[in-house]
């Protein structure tokens, strides 16, 4: 790709369990493959531990060498999630309980018939102007202001709220994308899941669990930025489901003959 249509990326993973090693970070390598299937260059990744001093350091001098940066962790409801107020340092802006994100939150509680008490109202706090970036596995969202997106370090959540952030960037190449629903669980497609995305190493395939209140399901995302190469790998991820479902039909008739 010629340099002056290169864009560029950071990210900045936040948390002391990060480099103490009780948190394996699971982030950065799914961003640096959702990155490169969009065509932007992820250039750097920094480290660094629950002090806003640290993290407004980083963060200015990240956002402004790369077109993106994208943070993870620190936007939870106890006392050491601060990035919300580093980001508001970094652009000198004040943080504020955002009122959508009040609504949102105080509506999903409600649901739950648990208090929104003052530590989960942290969750709605952003730098004034924020918009939001939206969260489908727990509501509570992340935020992007300026070129800077700020996301949850739970992996499973960081990356649904990726998956709302790529259509919106510029990029080198349209990602293309398609979701396969998948009547079994994680457990049951584990393995041969794995093998698909092996035998097509120019997709990345993610799988989103779902439980209902009495199964599971999954969502099978595929993406790629080549048609063909998109339906050959839905091809293949369909196949593989067949051969899961015969098996298990297979073990449940031979379960009946016992």
């Amino acid at each position: 790709m010629d340099k002056v249509n290169t864009v560029t990326a950071a990210m900045l993973a936040i948390g002391d369990e990060l480099l103490s090693g009780r948190t394996k970070d699971k982030n950065i390598g799914y961003l640096a493959d959702m990155l490169t299937l969009s065509g932007i260059d992820l250039k750097e990744v920094r480290i660094v531990g629950d002090e806003q001093g640290d993290i407004v350091t980083a963060l200015n001098a990240l956002r402004q060498r790369y077109d993106y940066v994208f943070t993870s962790g620190g936007i939870g409801p106890t006392h050491d999630d601060i990035t919300a107020d580093a980001i508001g340092a970094a652009f000198d802006l004040p943080v504020v309980h955002e009122e959508k994100a009040m609504q949102l939150l105080g509506a999903m509680y409600a649901r739950r018939g648990i208090e929104f008490n003052e530590s989960r109202q942290r969750m709605a706090r952003m730098p004034q102007g924020s918009r939001h970036v939206d969260n489908p596995v727990s509501t509570a969202p992340g935020f992007n202001i300026g070129n800077v997106y700020v996301m949850a370090g739970v992996p499973n959540i960081f990356q649904a709220m990726l998956d709302n952030v790529l259509p919106e960037l510029r990029t080198g190449a349209k990602m293309l994308s398609r979701t396969v629903k998948c009547l079994f669980g994680e457990g049951d497609i584990g393995v041969p899941l794995g093998a698909v995305q092996k035998a097509h190493p120019e997709t990345v395939i993610g799988s989103y669990p779902k439980f209902d209140g009495q199964s599971f399901s999954t969502d099978l995302v595929i993406r790629a930025r080549d048609e063909g190469v998109l339906d050959a790998a839905e091809a293949a991820v369909r196949a593989m489901l067949d051969r899961v479902a015969e098996q298990k039909n297979n073990g449940s008739a031979t379960s009946g003959q016992n």
